[in-house]
């Protein structure tokens, strides 16, 4: 198996777990949408589903490449919750020291980088 495979595995395993999640305790995410964005639950809801929706994507072959390309729209798209967190010390229920929560935003990098990774043509052949 090609490391691109494994590395597109798992991505869509993290990405698939992290929208069920958004389903299964809702709170903490709520919690991390800005206050200037309008129903929160709703907003944790779409991009749980679109999470769900794009980590199945990867592993379709006929999608995967857009399926990758929504990731990185979702990522950018939710970053700004991220951003919140940090500035605000939100706490979320898990033990964060506030540099924790700096230190993840460059993460979110790191994800769009490897969902670009697998937009090329090669990542989708076994």
């Amino acid at each position: 198996m090609k490391l691109i495979t494994i590395f597109r595995i798992l991505l869509a395993a993290f990405i698939v777990t992290a929208g069920i999640l958004h389903f299964v305790t809702p709170a903490p995410f709520v919690k991390i949408v800005p206050d200037y964005l309008p129903a929160h639950l709703e907003i944790v809801y779409i991009s749980g589903f679109f999470e769900i929706l794009g980590g199945i994507g990867l592993l379709v072959p006929f999608v995967s490449q857009a399926a990758a390309w929504g990731l990185i729209a979702l990522f950018i798209a939710v970053f700004p919750a991220n951003i919140n967190m940090a500035i605000n010390n939100i706490d979320i229920g898990i033990p964060l020291e506030p540099w924790m929560l700096w230190a993840r935003l460059p993460l979110q990098g790191v994800l769009i980088a490897w969902a670009w990774w697998l937009t090329r043509e090669k990542a989708f052949t076994a």
